[in-house]
């Protein structure tokens, strides 16, 4: 693994502090990598700077911004808030005593002391915040972070029919969709589901990543070159703590610049932007947010409603192209750089559109799968009403079903579709609570509820 040479914590304005090693190390193999490979990818506590790929010049700066931002800190709060182990904080402490840039101001429990900052650590601590405002997690490397999606990649992961059963128990699709899905998610390439709105896509797209059981580690922040970059998103990465007593990592400590999350489902549709696929930086922080397939890397990227984004299909497929087949991205950073990064998502385009109608065969060559998600039929549609009418509470009349087949659908000219029971069902069911009565499936409540729902009733 290389060693990460990175000032993004902040400039160190001319000189570097006394006595520390500034440059960069040989590369040396962590000491855990044969219990990684044993159980899969798990990150290890370093213990030492090695083990870290940081220069620890530039986790003393993190100390004292964060130190500014807070005002005083224990040595093992400064630890907490690096997400580093306090045997490798505590000597930088003594170094930045020494160099009379933080001071003891009292004492803290288990042998620790309260610090804050000198006049001449303040003035650096501002002028690096000026740089970079970031004061968290100490970053991992890029390098490691490859190595961790490699070690993870959903490519690795095989669902069975049994799985996809029970991601799916509370929807009815028929088993020719579930026999035609399995395979395109275990390819952990592209996949493009079309059909008509409201049976269900994005439904199904969504849950996909859920018939994976295993959580993920991912770092919380990248630190590239002179950048920092933040992955862990709470927004879009549900956090999956590990449990108390941590039974099959009670002998190994983890390292919390890693968080573990569930295998990441994000979803976007007509918002998507050419520029939320690129490393967006905020000029008045000077850090860095990782776009959307980064975020979305060792599980699925959902592109909701395709082919009506803010910008056009030619654009985004240009943009994809090259990852779809190549699974690997290229990403420019503030100062120009580009840099390979792993595209190790299974990206699914949810359409109304058919594949003749988007027209594009160099992505459609590299989309493996194309799935139809078709209307219900009669019997599904049925068996959708009854199962709804138990789940709501509503009084279910084999009458009244065919009373609303025949004369809504049938002699309306009107295509079944999954999500009409469930909508026509809570009309129901509003209109009796609203009128003080028992919900009940009756001709009424019905042409009530279909004159409400369909634009053309």
């Amino acid at each position: 693994m290389q060693s990460m040479r990175t000032n993004g914590y902040g400039p160190f304005d001319g000189g570097s502090l006394n006595g520390w090693i500034d440059g960069p190390r040989e590369p040396v193999a962590p000491a855990h990598l044969e219990q990684m490979e044993e159980r899969g990818f798990l990150p290890v506590q370093p213990t030492n700077w090695d083990e870290t790929d940081l220069i620890e010049s530039d986790v003393a700066i993190l100390i004292l911004k964060s130190l500014h931002s807070r005002g005083n800190s224990s040595g093992r709060g400064l630890s907490e808030r690096l997400r580093l182990p306090f045997l490798l904080v505590e000597p930088l402490l003594w170094r930045l005593t020494q160099d009379q840039l933080i001071v003891y101001c009292d004492a803290a429990p288990m042998n620790d002391a309260v610090y804050q900052l000198t006049d001449a650590g303040r003035e650096k601590a501002r002028r690096s915040a000026e740089h970079c405002a970031y004061d968290g997690a100490a970053p991992v490397s890029l390098d490691a972070y490859i190595q961790s999606v490699q070690a993870q990649s959903i490519r690795s992961q095989h669902l069975t029919l049994a799985d996809l059963q029970r991601v799916f128990s509370d929807l009815l699709l028929p088993r020719r969709l579930l026999d035609r899905l399995g395979p395109a998610v275990n390819s952990g390439r592209g996949l493009l589901l079309y059909g008509a709105p409201g049976n269900g896509k994005t439904s199904i797209a969504e849950r996909v990543s859920h018939a994976f059981d295993d959580p993920v580690w991912i770092p919380r922040v990248l630190g590239i070159d002179d950048q920092i970059v933040r992955l862990f998103d709470p927004l879009s990465h549900e956090e999956v703590p590990l449990e108390a007593p941590a039974n099959n990592y009670s002998k190994t400590p983890i390292d919390h610049r890693w968080v573990r999350i569930r295998r990441p489902t994000i979803t976007v549709g007509g918002e998507l932007t050419l520029e939320s696929l690129e490393i967006t930086f905020n000029a008045s922080t000077g850090i860095g947010e990782a776009p959307l397939q980064l975020k979305s890397n060792c599980g699925t990227l959902v592109i909701d409603d395709f082919g009506r984004q803010r910008i056009s299909v030619d654009q985004l497929l240009n943009r994809w192209i090259v990852p779809l087949e190549k699974r690997y991205d290229f990403l420019s950073l503030a100062n120009g750089k580009k840099l390979q990064v792993p595209f190790d998502c299974l990206v699914i385009f949810s359409t109304n559109l058919s594949s003749k109608e988007l027209n594009h065969e160099g992505f459609l060559r590299r989309i493996p799968y194309k799935i139809e998600v078709p209307d219900p039929s009669e019997s599904d549609f049925r068996s959708l009403l009854q199962r709804l009418c138990q789940d709501l509470g509503i009084s279910h009349q084999t009458q009244a079903v065919d009373y609303l087949i025949d004369r809504h659908y049938k002699a309306a000219g009107r295509s079944f579709r999954y999500c009409h029971p469930r909508d026509l069902m809570l009309q129901i069911r509003g209109y009796c609570f609203f009128h003080g009565t028992a919900p009940e499936l009756t001709e009424e409540n019905i042409d009530t509820a279909v004159a409400n729902y369909f634009s053309d009733a």
